[in-house]
């Protein structure tokens, strides 16, 4: 399903929480219970969220992500200030290593005026995002595009980032767990994402706040392997002491409304 602006309300607010009751979702989105009864009934069919008696959770999958679509447009506005941030942060002039994910296509978005950038990707919207800034070099790596939301993933193209030394990689996750574990789905696309970490001179991370406590299979990396991280809402507890303990930079990019 396409989901409308009420129903991603709904996911955004669930997300956030893990969970949420039918009566509160009502009052948070200022509509009958009736109403809210029948978009659970739909995203609970569609595979989005899972209901129980009186309510609704998050599926906590931690083998399988969310559709793309359906992620481009789940904190959507939050994507789209922690990408204005990291492009405040980025100088011109310098090589990035950015991976897969929706918010890592939102910080192409907003880097579109940068200049001088030299720019290796293994997301082919990343790449064509930026393809269109004049002032800005963009180079693909091989290996196979998952048909689903066009990454590049896979042996060969481990073996091409592993040619590279970059002053930056800019890198989206699924999910960051308690321990500091960062956290992904697909094994082929994490193997990609530990040769951009292990090829960068900083790592910075871009992960909007309903990515801590989200459960995924492979692990990444942890915390302490990041130097930067860009996010849009305070992390919730243990993440702050974690992030103290291994002298992380958090920046958030918070709601100016709030």
């Amino acid at each position: 399903m396409n989901p409308n602006p009420r129903q991603l309300k709904l996911l955004q607010h669930v997300h956030e929480r893990h969970s949420s009751t039918v009566d509160e979702l009502a009052s948070r989105l200022g509509v009958t219970v009736q109403t809210v009864r029948r978009d659970v009934q739909r995203l609970s069919e569609s595979g989005l969220l899972a209901r129980f008696h009186g309510g609704v959770r998050l599926l906590n999958s931690t083998i399988e992500n969310i559709a793309h679509h359906q992620r481009e447009n789940l904190h959507a506005e939050g994507k789209r200030r922690i990408a204005q941030s990291v492009a405040r942060a980025v100088p011109n002039d310098c090589s990035l290593l950015i991976n897969i994910g929706t918010t890592t296509e939102a910080i192409a978005k907003a880097l579109m005026h940068h200049t001088g950038l030299r720019v290796i990707t293994n997301n082919i919207n990343v790449a064509a995002i930026l393809s269109r800034n004049q002032n800005c070099e963009v180079i693909v790596a091989g290996g196979v595009v998952r048909p689903r939301d066009h990454g590049i993933v896979g042996e060969a193209t481990v073996d091409f980032i592993r040619q590279f030394k970059v002053d930056i990689a800019l890198i989206g996750i699924s999910g960051v767990e308690a321990d500091g574990s960062l956290r992904d789905y697909d094994y082929r696309e994490v193997k990609v994402s530990q040769a951009i970490i292990s090829h960068a001179r900083e790592v910075w991370l871009a992960a909007d706040v309903s990515k801590f406590n989200r459960p995924a299979m492979v692990r990444v990396a942890h915390l302490g392997d990041v130097d930067r991280l860009f996010t849009d809402d305070a992390p919730p507890a243990p993440f702050p002491d974690l992030l103290a303990h291994a002298q992380v930079h958090c920046s958030v990019a918070a709601d100016p409304a709030l």
